[in-house]
């Protein structure tokens, strides 16, 4: 059986699903404990009943299934799905009380190797604790708490009622066993509904993210939206007042109209300005910016990233011309990673060397079968090829470099004159997910 669909379907999902599909599988593994102490029990003490130890085993296994579909039930149920069908926690709980019967007819007395009354008293315990464990995600912690409180006494009542001799001894131990079941029940308990309630922290916070992500979106259109009004609300009003003022002094046969539409001409001239001023602020690719956003996208799709820069490397220190044809390329590369890359880390570096600003942009997610489509130094692709040429009018140049599963580019753009700036600055680490490099202090870092 081959690991790779596997590992590929992990690897593919979020990281809030990482997390649901762990924290679900281990309720589900825990559940199974139940199954092994009855295993243990039939093969540890030989004095049950040869009859009912099969049944026994087959009642366990169904209620440890059972248990599993309620877990399932509940989580679904806590993160706001429809409440879990009435069969299911009554199927537990009655193979649960099952299960006890037939734990209890096959040990009646608790003889055997194993410590008086223990025999019977750890099929009920297991049973019943198990079966409100399961119940976890759908009860509070008060009810959790009764919970523990009512296995504990089941316990101690059948470990008073199996003991061979019912007197002070056997009352001691079955306080003490009371005690010791009900401080075990509560932290079992508890990190069920931990566990349940961080997984909805968790879900929780994945769509806030989205929400937050939409409502970016949403004002950033609502401001577009205010920009046009702004430009064109005033300026349409005076082009219909000045045109219907030339309509009525044309049909009027009175001078002027030509005058009239002369000053609408101009007012549209001087619209259609400032409209496409404010597109290419829209257009216009802010270094910055776009360094922002990388994070910002690569988080998202669960790729780990980390953006490093040099003091005179930073992007507020280059020139305008250079950081919009950098940012460019910021976008380009950040696009083509999230679509056609399968990443789990990538890099971006921002630095000076020989006179020339260089940006690279590394990713880990090129399959080895892709080796062959792109050969280090030129540019593969139809995007890749526009910001080539895109760069090659800044005079700078664009240089990618395959060795799978590494894809490499490297986007170099020529400084003005800055004398000392010959050599390679050190690049100075901003760490994972922190955003858009911010200047570095002049001297040595900590």
């Amino acid at each position: 059986m081959s690991w790779n669909p596997l590992v590929g379907a992990w690897s593919r999902r979020s990281n809030p699903e990482r997390f649901d599909t762990y924290t679900r599988w281990s309720l589900y593994v825990v559940a199974t404990f139940e199954l092994f102490v009855v295993l243990w029990i039939v093969g540890e003490v030989p004095t049950g009943h040869p009859v009912l130890l099969a049944p026994l085993i087959g009642l366990c296994l169904a209620h440890t299934a059972s248990c599993i579909v309620v877990i399932r039930y509940g989580i679904t149920r806590f993160l706001g799905g429809p409440p879990p069908p009435r069969w299911a926690p009554g199927t537990m709980w009655g193979l649960a009380l099952a299960t006890c019967v037939v734990g209890l007819a096959a040990y009646p007395t608790g003889e055997g190797s194993m410590f008086q009354g223990n025999t019977p008293v750890l099929v009920v315990t297991a049973a019943t604790a198990f079966s409100v464990a399961a119940c976890a995600p759908l009860l509070t912690f008060r009810w959790l708490a009764l919970g523990a409180v009512g296995v504990a006494a089941v316990s101690g009542l059948v470990s008073w009622f199996v003991a061979p001799v019912r007197d002070e001894t056997a009352a001691g131990i079955a306080v003490g066993q009371g005690i010791g079941v009900v401080l075990m029940c509560v932290g079992i308990f508890a990190s069920y509904r931990v566990s349940v309630w961080m997984l909805g922290i968790v879900w929780e916070q994945e769509r806030n993210r989205v929400l937050h992500a939409r409502l970016a979106v949403a004002e950033e259109r609502l401001r577009f939206s205010r920009d046009l009004h702004d430009v064109f609300g005033r300026t349409l009003s005076v082009v219909a007042v000045k045109s219907e003022l030339a309509a009525e002094l044309a049909s009027r046969g009175r001078p002027g109209a030509a005058e009239q539409m002369l000053e609408v001409r101009q007012i549209a001239q001087d619209s259609l300005r400032e409209v496409r001023a404010v597109v290419a602020g829209y257009r216009a690719a802010d270094l910055a910016a776009e360094l922002s956003g990388a994070r910002s996208v690569l988080r998202s799709a669960d790729i780990e990233t980390t953006i490093e820069s040099s003091g005179d490397g930073n992007e507020d220190s280059l020139p305008e011309a250079t950081q919009e044809a950098l940012a460019w390329v910021v976008r380009e590369a950040v696009t083509n990673v999230v679509r056609h890359a399968h990443a789990t880390r990538c890099e971006i570096t921002l630095g000076v060397e020989r006179g020339e600003a260089v940006l690279t942009v590394t990713n880990d997610g090129v399959p080895d079968l892709d080796r062959t489509t792109t050969s280090p130094g030129s540019p593969s692709g139809s995007g890749l090829i526009g910001l080539g040429e895109r760069l090659a009018g800044a005079g700078g140049r664009l240089e990618t470099h395959l060795e799978p599963p590494t894809f490499r580019l490297t986007a170099s753009v020529p400084l003005p004159a800055v004398g000392s700036l010959v050599s390679r600055m050190p690049l100075v680490p901003r760490g994972r997910g922190t955003g858009a490099p911010r200047p570095a202090q002049e001297g040595p870092t900590a």
